[in-house]
């Protein structure tokens, strides 16, 4: 532990280049999208010379470092700029719809965790046997489904069909006051205000979406998981373990242990991934979150938004690979030498 201060002091010393590099190649790519925002917030008749005037107060007529330069120097103070489509702060519309977005990839991602870890386990203990054989075929299958039509075959069943899952509006029913405000995240909040209805039916309707995003996400942590521990079983201090007697619970923990820093990986990765992996999710179940505001940004040329969401995604995902990287140290301190 002497060395965690040092190690997470280099690690914070890339945080900043890597978040510039990522603000530039979106400021650079965003800007290729076709239409002038001046002209969408104006409307179709507007004349040229209020569109010329309203495109020069917004410094759209500058060049592109310029443009770039003056999104830094307000960045700097706070200012992610302002979106035409809602007329708020930018800041204001992710800080309110950010954590809708981080509930529901999180609860995605432990159920994720939950199938596909032991799943991987237990194919990777009997490789011949019935399991394995359907956690590769669960693998292969979750592969080539894309997770909106899996949201939308789960509202057909479970809504239309059974009418076991409430509609899929939202995040919690329009008769049921919502909480207030303290976490974001509804299923917290409710329980903090003693709120058992709102709690009921946050749940209610995080059910689809997470098990859609769980359905997903689980088959990439299951097959990381059974790679690993396969190799680690192999390996010649596992086998050292089982001729010298040892308990297999023991043999497959000490295994496990060695396998963890490759699946804590792709469950970083995953996590980070589901912030722009789940827009589509969000879509469907007219979720509110921030990704489904950034895909409004894009169609409707709004780049504030778009970038403000980037922005916020990144330092989300570095936040979370920061932790990573504190559990390898920790899981093995040779890593920070």
């Amino acid at each position: 532990m002497s060395g965690l201060p040092k190690f997470l002091l280099r690690r914070l010393a890339y945080l900043i280049p890597q978040l510039f590099g990522i603000l530039l190649l979106s400021f650079c790519l965003i800007k290729t999208i076709p239409g002038n925002p001046a002209v969408l917030m104006l409307g179709p008749m507007a004349q040229p010379d209020s569109i010329a005037a309203l495109t020069k107060r917004l410094g759209l007529d500058q060049p592109l470092p310029v443009q770039f330069l003056i999104y830094l120097k307000d960045l700097a103070h706070g200012d992610l700029g302002t979106s035409w489509q809602t007329t708020r702060p930018v800041l204001s519309d992710l800080i309110d719809r950010f954590p809708a977005t981080i509930e529901l990839v999180t609860f995605g991602l432990l159920v994720a965790i939950l199938i596909g870890v032991p799943l991987g386990i237990l194919s990777a203990m009997r490789q011949k046997s019935v399991t394995a054989r359907i956690a590769e075929l669960y693998g292969l299958v979750t592969g080539a489904l894309p997770d909106f039509w899996i949201g939308l075959l789960l509202i057909f069943v479970f809504y239309t069909i059974l009418g076991w899952a409430p509609a899929p509006l939202g995040r919690i029913d329009i008769a049921v006051i919502a909480p207030p405000t303290v976490t974001g995240f509804l299923t917290i909040d409710s329980l903090l205000d003693g709120n058992l209805d709102a709690f009921f039916s946050a749940i209610s309707h995080l059910v689809l979406p997470v098990l859609t995003l769980g359905l997903i996400n689980a088959g990439p942590i299951m097959k990381m998981t059974h790679s690993t521990m396969e190799r680690m079983l192999q390996s010649d201090f596992s086998r050292f373990e089982v001729m010298s007697g040892l308990p297999r619970r023991l043999v497959m923990r000490h295994a496990l242990h060695n396998a963890l820093p490759p699946i804590l990986t792709i469950i970083s990765v995953l996590y980070g991934f589901l912030l722009g992996g789940a827009v589509l999710v969000e879509i469907v179940f007219s979720w509110g979150g921030a990704g489904q505001y950034a895909v409004q940004g894009v169609l409707n040329a709004d780049i504030y938004p778009v970038l403000g969401f980037v922005l916020f995604a990144a330092v989300f995902s570095l936040f979370v690979y920061l932790l990573v990287d504190i559990a390898y140290f920790l899981l093995d301190p040779r890593i920070g030498r």
